[in-house]
């Protein structure tokens, strides 16, 4: 793993796999505001999905709001918000003994519920800004395969519930018998379920909705202008050079929305920030599930790992589909490959084959034939961002006047990266309180001590509660 962790990225590549949300790509998907790319800006934002799209849209939802431009290195969302599963989950039972034994039981709460108000904030946006974007809010289940992991489901559930309150949202969860879990959610062979509230979407209109409204707003959106260096002025005054494919600018505050790409900006985070790909697929469902589509989204947990699932809403293109995605640690060494590229322009035969069968495996008897055109659809690859610590990153580099960071969201992103903009955002706007403090996890907090950790493995997704113990610095 460290060998993996150490390997530079690369910049964004073109012609990566075909998104089945991108396809076909969204009018601005080639969008430039202006023709040509300006030569300063108050504010740079590098990155152009979900939480750079957030970003833009705080800064520029204040009275004469600054300058706002945006380099995209492809087209516009067509990173990590483009390629990911839709699932607005957030699981946090999943982490929250671990983050108890290391952050304590109020900071673990406070994650618990940042990762809760999340979901619901990104449902709530596209529906009060009108996004159209298969916006679903439901419960979730998680079918567990493996006794250990259930066992500690249950007892990590009974601590939430003991430390929040029986009656918070937070920790309503819901277990489910082997035999309810067959016959309400047509799971087969496992040991029970555990179902609580969550969402789905289509997280690339979303996030192109966003770009939308931040747009009308004044944002500049410049894509296909890769950023290939920062540095700092050296004419004494505040701010930063930004090198391009298409020429300089500079800005006076950068912002890395740039996940797991970020290190190749800022070498100084090799090793804090470490990408991984992630496979995706879109499939046809069996003649036996429900003609309407499932009713509930799905994780299936087994020892080493997890898939996770949402059907396609009923009336949606393809409705009835299930994208359903996962499988890293089932390619060869575990997935170890899979850590450190950034090459989402293949995907792995192993793994895309694992994911193809797997929903017969979990379905068996109640999946039926296969469509007469196949059963999958479509195969794709993502980039995620994973930090040594298990946390996203966000706030100002140390020792970096200007130079802001909202990335390494864990493969969560949908539940974290649009409270993180605006965290962030309130940062640049010294709004650093008290009153962020009160909900703002310290352990999210970009500082020294985090630039000091080695990263070791996903924390919380492989094994989900078998990692206790978060690397150290």
């Amino acid at each position: 793993m460290e060998q993996r962790a150490a390997i530079p990225p690369d910049l964004p590549r073109l012609n990566p796999t075909v998104s089945f949300w991108q396809n076909p790509p969204s009018p601005l998907a080639h969008h430039r505001s202006t023709p040509h790319l300006p030569t300063s800006s108050d504010v740079l934002i590098i990155g152009s999905g979900i939480t750079g799209a957030c970003i833009a849209f705080n800064v520029l939802d204040h009275p004469s709001p600054p300058s706002v431009l945006m380099l995209e290195a492809r087209t516009a969302c067509s990173g990590a918000t483009g390629r990911n599963g839709g699932h607005t989950k957030h699981a946090s039972y999943r982490e929250f003994i671990g983050n108890v034994n290391t952050e304590g039981e109020a900071e673990a709460s406070k994650i618990a519920r940042f990762e809760y108000e999340c979901m619901k904030a990104v449902h709530a946006f596209a529906r009060d800004h009108g996004i159209q974007c298969d916006s679903w809010e439901g419960d979730t289940v998680d079918v567990m395969y493996h006794e250990g992991q259930l066992a500690k489901a249950k007892n990590a559930v009974g601590e939430m519930k003991r430390i929040l309150g029986a009656d918070d949202p937070v920790a309503d969860y819901k277990f489910w018998c082997a035999e309810q879990t067959k016959k309400t959610f047509l799971a087969e062979g496992s040991l029970g379920a555990i179902s609580y509230a969550a969402g789905s979407l289509n997280a690339y209109k979303f996030g192109i909705g966003v770009l939308d409204l931040a747009i009308k707003k004044g944002l500049n959106l410049q894509t296909e202008t890769p950023a290939s260096k920062i540095t700092k002025r050296d004419d004494g005054q505040i701010g930063w050079n930004v090198e391009t494919l298409r020429g300089r600018l500079q800005a006076q505050k950068v912002i890395l929305a740039t996940n797991g790409y970020t290190v190749h900006l800022c070498p100084a985070l090799q090793g804090v920030i470490v990408p991984l790909r992630g496979h995706m697929t879109a499939q046809r469902p069996g003649s036996l599930l429900p003609r309407t589509g499932l009713s509930t989204t799905y994780s299936f947990i087994y020892d080493d790992g997890y898939e996770y699932m949402i059907p396609r809403l009923h009336g949606s293109v393809f409705s009835g589909d299930i994208m359903i995605g996962g499988g890293a640690t089932k390619a060869p060494h575990a997935g170890l490959n899979e850590f450190g590229t950034t090459d989402d322009t293949i995907t792995d035969p192993v793994i895309t084959k694992y994911l193809k069968d797997s929903t017969t495996i979990y379905f068996g008897s109640n999946w039926g034939d296969d469509h007469p055109d196949g059963r999958l659809r479509q195969a794709w690859t993502g980039i995620m961002g994973y930090s040594a610590d298990g946390f996203p990153l966000i706030g100002q580099l140390p020792n970096e006047r200007g130079l802001y960071i909202a990335a390494s969201f864990q493969g969560s992103g949908m539940v974290l990266s649009l409270l993180s903009a605006k965290v962030l955002v309130k940062m640049m706007h010294n709004d650093d309180n008290n009153e962020l403090d009160r909900w703002l996890p310290r352990a999210f907090r970009m500082g020294p001590d985090r630039l000091k950790r080695k990263f070791r493995g996903r924390l919380h997704t492989v094994a989900p509660m078998d990692l206790e113990v978060k690397s150290q610095a």
